[in-house]
């Protein structure tokens, strides 16, 4: 009796563009798969070949809308009813993540919420990146795999050769990971603090640590407005530092966030590409520079399948 169980890869229709990517760097085809749209606006996945007793893994960030995510619920459910031995979310971008605790009266927390609904429909596993909190991973009553954009970000920089660095926080809570970067680059800790007006508005903000002459390096998980993060970049400047750069790995970009890069004293924003850049036409993107989290994830793919080890998968 065989008892090997074969790997498929499939991808909804949000991070095709990454699961291709992800399915060249591991010498696979991607999964036949369909989704039949009703004139309502429903819709239904399909998968167009046997997942039987397969390892399935599917690939979707769950950047809005909220179609992404039902459609990766809603297919890890297909899966699991077409009798795949195991189903594997692969969740590059992980939304809702920023729901992570009740920070005010009657809210949600969402992201214990979506947790909630991959356990409900099977999900035996999940692989994420830079979530917003890292706690996140006990929402989950299953493994979760969870990677660091800094194995990418990390021999970039280094490839910059660049001499007076400095690492930044661009508020407290991001402190930590930032911390991580300058104890393993072994350069100094800048931290922004910053007062919040009220949501995705910036007040005022300060710099605590050494700025001026320096080379500063905004470290952060996600870009999305990029207020603070252009507020922090130009107040860096105006404190006489040499030049600011800033890494995240999820650029969500709303708003007017690709305005506000160009305008900056950003001289560069370094990203992944966990959620596709969509500037709209004309817009100047000239600063942004996309590094790509597919060799990443078809490393811990194949490690998780051949059950090895994947601790070596994580800078910190």
């Amino acid at each position: 009796m065989n008892h090997t169980h074969s790997i498929k890869i499939f991808s909804c229709r949000g991070s095709k563009y990454l699961a291709e990517k992800i399915a060249l760097a591991l010498k696979m085809d991607l999964g036949k798969s369909e989704v039949t749209v009703f004139s309502d606006g429903e819709f239904q996945p399909a998968f167009n070949e046997s997942v039987r007793g397969a390892t399935v893994f599917i690939i979707q960030s769950t950047y809005p809308p909220v179609e992404n995510l039902f459609e990766l619920l809603l297919m890890i459910d297909a899966a699991k009813r077409a009798s795949a031995y195991k189903v594997i979310a692969v969740i590059p971008y992980f939304g809702w993540a920023r729901q992570d605790r009740k920070d005010r009266p009657r809210v949600s927390i969402g992201a214990k919420m979506v947790a909630n609904l991959f356990a409900a429909v099977g999900c035996d596993r999940v692989m994420t990146a830079d979530l917003h909190a890292d706690q996140i991973q006990g929402f989950f009553d299953f493994p979760v795999d969870h990677i660091y954009a800094s194995s990418i970000f990390l021999p970039y920089l280094r490839s910059l050769n660049m001499e007076n660095i400095s690492i930044a926080a661009p508020d407290m809570g991001g402190a930590k990971r930032a911390n991580a970067y300058s104890r393993i680059l072994g350069c100094p800790l800048i931290v922004c603090h910053k007062s919040r007006e009220r949501a995705n508005v910036v007040g005022s903000m300060t710099a605590i640590g050494e700025v001026e002459g320096r080379n500063v390096i905004i470290i952060d998980d996600m870009v999305d407005t990029a207020g603070t993060l252009t507020k922090a970049a130009n107040m860096l400047m105006e404190k006489g530092a040499k030049s600011v750069r800033a890494l995240a790995t999820h650029a969500v970009l709303s708003g007017a966030a690709y305005e506000n890069i160009a305008k900056s004293q950003l001289c560069e924003l370094v990203v992944s590409d966990t959620i596709p850049l969509r500037p709209a036409p004309g817009q100047d993107i000239s600063k942004i520079k996309v590094l790509s989290v597919a060799e990443l994830f078809a490393d811990v793919i194949e490690k998780v399948y051949n059950y090895k080890s994947i601790s070596t998968s994580f800078v910190f």
